[in-house]
């Protein structure tokens, strides 16, 4: 599907999560992800990164009121923009692995990809199981949540997205539910009314510092939290460039904050052109009122990008 499993996919014999090595490359991320829609890999974030980021990221959760629906969760804290808060999360976002994966699953729908989502999801005890859904369906289509008119094609896949454990991932304190292989169904024609069954959905348990990676297609939900401690993840999620991002990174990470950013990143934020076309911009702080790359707002020079 996506162009780099080296060997034909196998099928799986038991429902779970292949679970991955941080020593893993691209290609065996890709091979787990484009048979099952998800995967597992250990330990990618170091004690030391964690002991940054929760130094960082403790405040913001402990100011964020739970959400105001039944859907987010009425026991669930969700706290956003967390590359303008968080420079311990700017290089999760980077991370050699996650992206590449992303990049490959993308890429061939468009030129470049972009920063989607960052958000800390808190599900706290006596929170109950979110709806399942797929996230693809907030661009359209039909979905628990998100129904719409029009939506994506279903060969094409939207969004790549990576929850981080930042406490262990359990049964009991509400670890993601999968649905492996859900991404294949035909969500658009023939399946559009298909609903994962219990019997076909595990958990993603995982330790503290792992890290979930799923499709836009996949079928998830956040869980039940039974136990007496919050669950905290980090979803960081990537698009494609030509969508309209879920959080508007330009309000979120605007252009003050953004010029003293890794340019890297900064462009991944949506500082660049997503392609030939889209995105310029006209400052009004410009004297001559003509039609920029973004990059420029940010006092640097425009980049020539390879295809994603």
């Amino acid at each position: 599907m996506w162009g780099l499993v080296r060997e034909p996919l196998k099928v799986r014999t038991r429902m779970n999560l292949e679970t991955l090595g941080p020593e893993r490359d691209v290609a065996d991320v890709v091979a787990a992800i484009e048979r099952d829609g998800a995967c597992i890999v250990r330990d990618v974030l170091s004690p030391e990164t964690l002991g940054s980021l929760d130094a960082e990221l403790t405040p913001l959760i402990d100011r964020t009121e739970p959400s105001g629906d039944e859907w987010a969760g009425r026991k669930t804290k969700r706290t956003g923009g967390l590359v303008a808060q968080s420079p311990a999360v700017r290089p999760v976002v980077m991370h050699p692995l996650v992206l590449g994966a992303a990049n490959a699953v993308l890429g061939p729908f468009c030129e470049r990809i972009q920063l989607n989502l960052t958000q800390l999801i808190t599900i706290l005890p006596g929170q109950a199981a979110q709806p399942l859904h797929r996230d693809r369906f907030v661009w359209g289509g039909r979905g628990t949540g998100f129904e719409g008119a029009g939506g994506l094609p279903r060969r094409i896949e939207p969004q790549f997205n990576a929850i981080y454990a930042l406490t262990d991932f359990t049964t009991e304190n509400g670890a993601t539910t999968v649905a492996p292989g859900s991404h294949r169904w035909d969500f658009d024609g023939s399946e559009a009314d298909r609903e994962a069954q219990p019997a076909e959905c595990v958990q993603a348990e995982m330790s503290r510092g792992s890290v979930v990676l799923y499709t836009g297609s996949v079928i998830h939900a956040g869980a039940a939290n039974r136990s007496s401690s919050p669950r905290i993840g980090m979803n960081i999620t990537y698009s494609l460039a030509w969508l309209r991002q879920e959080e508007n990174q330009f309000l979120s990470c605007p252009p003050d904050v953004a010029k003293h950013l890794d340019p890297d990143l900064a462009d991944l934020l949506g500082y660049t052109m997503g392609n030939f076309a889209l995105g310029f911009c006209t400052s009004p702080e410009f004297d001559e009122p003509a039609s920029r790359a973004p990059e420029t707002v940010l006092g640097r020079q425009l980049r020539v990008h390879a295809p994603a």
